[in-house]
């Protein structure tokens, strides 16, 4: 793939935006076009919420190349360290970098009004409007997993098993492989209640059902850290149905990653 027009989404603090001046004017010294429309490659400088957010402003584009440049503190999904600019621009000159395909999840809403529609790169969780005890039909591709009682369900993508999702015990998926996680949030598994206190995960051709059973449906849906609040809710629906396109170093290694930034 042949990088030419280039956008940046810069988050809005001082080191994100001085490490775009720099970025910025290395690129046009580099001959590479700053656009806002049609671009070839979108880079987010700043944290892993600059990356999400990227993505998002994009509309989950899968024409285009996304890549992340960490002006924040972990930056798990930033590929660039600061240090790094300069190799990094060398490496688009040459075309000599690795595109990795990572799955989106497609989420549909149904409420006994109306459907809406949202997709998430990282994970969505589904809570009661009040934050009290979640209980959820889970259907799997149709067949019914359980009956959740709990605080709460996470799906994510592979992409983000690393962020929220690790949080509550799930597991560390190679960004590859395009599956969905239904990882539980405090669940509840006594002589009352028998939920699942473990995560599975599902692939990606396989759709995820989710029937809410209290409060007349009325739920709060995080997608990506953003809160929604829907009234009455008939079912939720997620599946990864596309893919958007990440730009890696060519040194990149996900079993090195993980090491770098959870374990030293």
């Amino acid at each position: 793939m042949k990088i030419k027009k280039v956008k940046l989404f810069i988050n809005d603090n001082l080191r994100s935006n001085k490490v775009a001046r720099e970025v910025k004017e290395k690129l046009e010294k580099n001959k590479f076009v700053i656009v806002e429309e049609g671009y070839d490659l979108a880079i987010a400088i700043g944290g892993d919420g600059s990356f999400l957010r990227m993505v998002k402003n994009a509309n989950f584009n899968s024409k285009c190349c996304y890549v992340g440049i960490n002006a924040g503190t972990l930056g798990f999904a930033q590929e660039v360290n600061v240090d790094e600019i300069d190799e990094f621009i060398n490496i688009l000159k040459s075309g000599d970098f690795k595109v990795e395909n990572i799955g989106v999840q497609e989420v549909t809403i149904k409420t006994k009004k109306k459907t809406v529609k949202h997709c998430s790169i990282n994970e969505i969780v589904v809570r009661d409007e009040a934050l009290n005890t979640t209980e959820l039909e889970v259907y799997v591709d149709g067949g019914l997993l359980e009956d959740f009682v709990g605080d709460g369900l996470l799906i994510s993508t592979s992409f983000g098993s690393t962020a929220y999702n690790l949080s509550f015990g799930g597991s560390i998926v190679f960004n590859t492989f395009h599956t969905l996680q239904i990882t539980p949030v405090a669940p509840l598994n006594s002589k009352a209640y028998r939920s699942l206190t473990n995560s599975v995960i599902v692939p990606d051709n396989m759709p995820i059902t989710l029937i809410p059973k209290r409060n007349n449906g009325n739920v709060i849906i995080t997608v990506d850290g953003d809160n929604n609040f829907y009234e009455g809710v008939t079912s939720i629906e997620t599946v990864i149905d596309k893919t958007v396109q990440v730009i890696r170093m060519k040194d990149y290694n996900f079993i090195q990653k993980i090491n770098d930034k959870f374990l030293k």
